[in-house]
């Protein structure tokens, strides 16, 4: 999916390829669009992609559970009969705006300079590097990994994963009707994960050892590992070692962008979702303003609302609202104009 030009021209550049940013291309594109996606992974999707495709999602709207691989797969079908440009395994780094007709010129990593006149950033939490275990790091591959990507792999295999928050959790649960065993050590007694899910954990079959670390990491393979619990040292087999400690994020060029940023890692909007520079908005994880809540279903609504105010922004005369999308999906859409589906309403909309 990546473009070879040095330069590309578009009405619309959005940062970041997560669900937020490719249903914000998708949305782009029914107000008629020309759009491009920015992303430094290599793959859309975003951390979905990167930390846990074969994860279940539950706060999409209409899916009792979705794993994250198909959201991701169904998000760009979604969007590709708009045909929205992706320029994956770059960053965006420099931004040039004040030009006569108002809009931006982004540089990427790669020396690729994309004019837009309009920027939407969905880039979730930023560049993400997971927090490394305090022992152990140095046998990252080798038995040592931050994320799970394939759980099957972990089959009839002794797993230990280290961490307290949903993703420690979720993994636990995730891998333990899989995996030979399951042990998750947690150096506090509390967990930071949602209560339900670390309820469901302590009923399953998932070995749970709070007030302990992980003090040693034994084999190349990696065979067995030793906690630390209340002073005593016990020896655990572990053919996989887990480090789910959480990330640092980093909004890295974004910070010398001139957007409003508090502590270092949002930016902060207005209710149309724009940025303190006109002509810029943002959605999904990266935002804030008061009352902000992080779900997936929230990053939806608000890059919904992003791309029409920034039609209104980039044409004063286009409405803020057009309407319901039904009224603009692709003829070979069911429900589209003039299929069977079609609701018909005597022309009330």
């Amino acid at each position: 999916m990546d473009d070879a030009a040095s330069s590309l021209i578009v009405d619309v550049l959005i940062v970041g390829a997560g669900p937020v940013g490719l249903f914000g291309a998708y949305y782009a594109g029914v107000r008629g669009l020309n759009v491009a996606l920015l992303d430094s992974l290599e793959e859309p999707g975003g951390q979905i992609t990167a930390m846990y495709p074969e994860k279940a999602i539950f706060d999409v709207a209409g899916f009792p559970a979705i794993r994250g691989r198909e959201l991701v797969e169904n998000l760009v079908r979604q969007a590709a009969p708009f045909a929205p440009r992706y320029l994956l395994g770059q960053q965006a780094v420099g931004l040039e705006r004040g030009r006569a007709d108002g809009g931006f010129v982004v540089t990427s990593s790669t020396g690729l300079r994309i004019s837009a006149r309009s920027i939407i950033i969905t880039g979730g939490i930023g560049t993400f590097t997971p927090r490394p275990l305090p022992t152990g790091e140095d046998r990252l591959g080798r038995g040592v990994v931050h994320f799970v990507p394939k759980p099957q792999e972990y089959a009839e295999l002794d797993v230990v994963i280290v961490g307290g928050g949903d993703s420690a959790v979720d993994w636990a649960l995730l891998l333990e009707p899989i995996a030979k065993s399951v042990t998750i050590v947690h150096r506090r007694a509390a967990f930071r994960a949602h209560p339900h899910s670390v309820a469901v954990m302590h009923a399953s079959s998932v070995n749970v050892l709070t007030d302990a670390q992980v003090s040693s990491v034994l084999g190349d393979p990696l065979h067995s590992v030793e906690v630390t619990v209340d002073g005593e040292t016990a020896l655990i087999s572990a053919h996989r070692l887990v480090a789910a400690l959480g990330f640092i994020a980093n909004l890295g060029p974004l910070l010398d962008w001139g957007l409003e940023i508090v502590q270092r890692r949002h930016l902060v909007v207005d209710t149309t979702m724009a940025t303190s520079v006109p002509g810029v908005y943002a959605s999904g994880d990266i935002c804030e303003y008061p009352g902000k809540v992080r779900l997936i279903a929230t990053g939806f609504g608000e890059v919904a609302t992003a791309v029409n105010n920034a039609v209104a922004f980039m044409d004063p005369g286009a409405s803020v609202f057009p309407g319901h999308l039904s009224d603009y999906a692709p003829t070979d859409t069911a429900g589209a104009p003039g299929t069977p589906t079609t609701v018909n309403t005597g022309g009330v909309s």
